[in-house]
């Protein structure tokens, strides 16, 4: 009797929602998760289901654009420490991506640790600027990856889960790295992005079709930017 191969089959870490014949840039979306868990996400993913609006956004935003669309796929739902598997992951992602469509730029678009992840991978080749959205910033966090990137950090002044403190120390170490980056404060938004949703969802798209070079960024980063200079680094929404 042949011995049956019992090694796992690793899935692709890139899930795409949208192709191009000929891409010109894309975007790449990363779910929240937990900080310790080998778990892999469940069929009802209530952190994956909070960046599907997000991703029909940017999906309408960019319609016409030759803009490849997608998601990072984890193997476990948590950050897992040192191992840092929702970076792991998204770094698979980005070479899968460029397997397939070249060496496009691309925009990430993470939320709370698939912010992390987002950051943590900034240096990639393929990357010209992430979108950090309450995203998961412990004090130390490395920076230096960030230089010569743009990023705009997103935090609600309510939220409870990730420290919106931790979103303007970050941005303002990796401006002294480098980077072109700033955070905006929504007053009074929580981590599940439910509170001032729209805001939530037009600053995103916004600030990712400028970072695509398609259209300038929404006032309020745009501001946040020129105000990015160590004496009053996050503007407030």
């Amino acid at each position: 009797m042949p011995v049956r191969d019992r090694r796992a089959v690793v899935q692709p870490a890139l899930i795409l929602d949208r192709t191009a014949a000929r891409p010109r840039a894309a975007v790449l979306l990363l779910h929240g998760g937990c900080s310790e868990s080998e778990e892999p996400p469940s069929s009802l993913n209530l952190p994956g289901a909070r960046m599907r609006p997000f991703i029909r956004s940017v999906l309408r935003a960019t319609d016409g654009y030759d803009v490849v669309v997608g998601r990072v796929r984890y193997r476990h739902r948590g950050w897992n420490g040192s191992r840092a598997d929702a970076a792991r992951d998204a770094r698979r992602a980005l070479d899968e991506l460029e397997e397939l469509a070249g060496p496009v730029p691309v925009v990430l678009v993470g939320h709370s640790m698939g912010g992390r992840a987002a950051l943590a991978v900034a240096g990639h080749d393929l990357i010209s600027g992430v979108v950090g959205l309450a995203p998961w910033c412990p004090r130390g966090e490395p920076v230096e990856q960030l230089a010569g990137r743009r990023a705009v950090l997103l935090h609600g002044t309510g939220d409870r889960v990730t420290d919106p403190r931790g979103s303007v120390e970050l941005a303002a170490r990796a401006r002294e790295a480098g980077a072109e980056a700033c955070a905006v404060l929504l007053a009074g938004g929580d981590h599940a992005m439910l509170r001032r949703a729209g805001t939530w969802h037009s600053l995103a798209t916004g600030s990712v079709t400028a970072l695509l070079g398609m259209d300038p960024f929404p006032d309020k980063v745009r501001l946040a930017f020129l105000r990015g200079d160590g004496e009053d680094p996050a503007h407030q929404a």
